[in-house]
């Protein structure tokens, strides 16, 4: 069996077509298709203050398309932990959580750009700490029972639909986020899988189950078409936005490529890199059956600002030549 992931942040720059109200519209018309064939998850992200409007709020754009669907199950990844607070946070989340059901899962991540921390005028050095508090601030406040926060009793109600709340992992792109989640989270998302042996070692050494292999190592991005190099040359421009974007972040950070993104002055170096990949129908049909039973693919419709009707086109060709021939 094939699984199917759909991600979304949102991004509009300024040459996209359309208005960034439209792409939010269509952004929850996608889910509702995606839960309608079978996806298994939806994934959006979080970042502030971008020129190109990145998605700053997953938690309401997670509510939407709660509303519109009925199986699929929505991963906040990543929700960046010191900018939040956390009693607000829990609140947040425990209410999306008994709107969609149960179908929330969260990545908490601690953040690593500068600008977005003179924003919220939170301290860097800080975030480690705050990510952790606003962890066990979680998993305390989804007991329904009271607590201490900082020096005072307080209580969050209601309870959000999962017991005990949704899962919580934790992101990251160094060993020591990797051995943080294995002590405190339930589970570890990396930004590059060779850190993923990292977050295994600290599990066994805890005592705790092997947590096996890393099941979401593969990052890019698929896009379907009839003809491979007119859908590369139409994606290109947006491909090449995203990359770009991400990879300007991770340089100023000193990360170089820790969150798995380069700097490219050439589209046709992206493109052999295999990052962003446009295939045929019967190329992808061929390229899951060759990854097992399990294979699972994320979709990324609107990346770095894909005109929707071009998106549009895409996913009608996996609905109608790619699923089909999975079945």
């Amino acid at each position: 069996m094939a699984f199917f992931g759909m991600r979304f942040d949102m991004r509009t720059p300024a040459f996209a077509p359309g208005t960034s109200s439209d792409r939010y519209k269509q952004a929850v018309e996608m889910v509702a298709w995606a839960d309608r064939v079978g996806f298994l998850i939806a994934v959006l992200s979080e970042h502030h203050g971008s020129a190109d409007g990145y998605l700053p709020a997953p938690i309401p754009m997670a509510a939407a398309m709660a509303s519109r669907t009925q199986n699929i199950r929505f991963t906040l990844s990543a929700l960046i932990a010191p900018f939040h607070d956390p009693l607000r946070l829990a609140e947040d989340l425990a209410v999306l959580d008994l709107l969609s059901g149960g179908r929330v899962d969260v990545v908490l991540a601690n953040g690593y750009v500068q600008g977005e921390f003179d924003m919220f005028g939170v301290p860097m050095a800080e975030r480690a700490r705050l990510t952790t508090e606003t962890l066990r601030t979680l998993k305390s406040a989804w007991s329904g029972e009271p607590f201490e926060f900082r020096g005072r009793h307080v209580q969050v109600l209601p309870r959000p639909a999962q017991e005990g709340g949704p899962r919580i992992s934790l992101g990251g792109s160094v060993e020591a986020a990797a051995r943080r989640a294995a002590r405190i989270a339930d589970g570890f998302v990396p930004s590059t899988p060779e850190i993923w042996q990292f977050y295994v070692d600290e599990c066994l050494a805890l005592g705790k189950p092997d947590p096996g292999p890393n099941l979401g190592g593969d990052t890019s991005v698929v896009h379907v078409a009839t003809d491979v190099d007119e859908g590369w040359e139409q994606l290109a421009p947006y491909a090449m936005h995203e990359v770009n974007a991400y990879g300007a972040w991770s340089a100023a950070a000193g990360l170089n490529t820790q969150v798995g993104y380069d700097l490219y002055e050439d589209p046709d170096v992206l493109r052999a890199s295999g990052r962003y990949r446009v295939m045929t129908p019967e190329q992808l049909v061929e390229d899951i059956g060759g990854r097992g039973p399990f294979a699972f693919t994320m979709l990324h419709p609107m990346v770095g600002g894909f005109p929707p009707d071009l998106a549009w086109r895409s996913l009608e060709l996996i609905e109608s030549e790619v699923l089909p021939a999975l079945m």
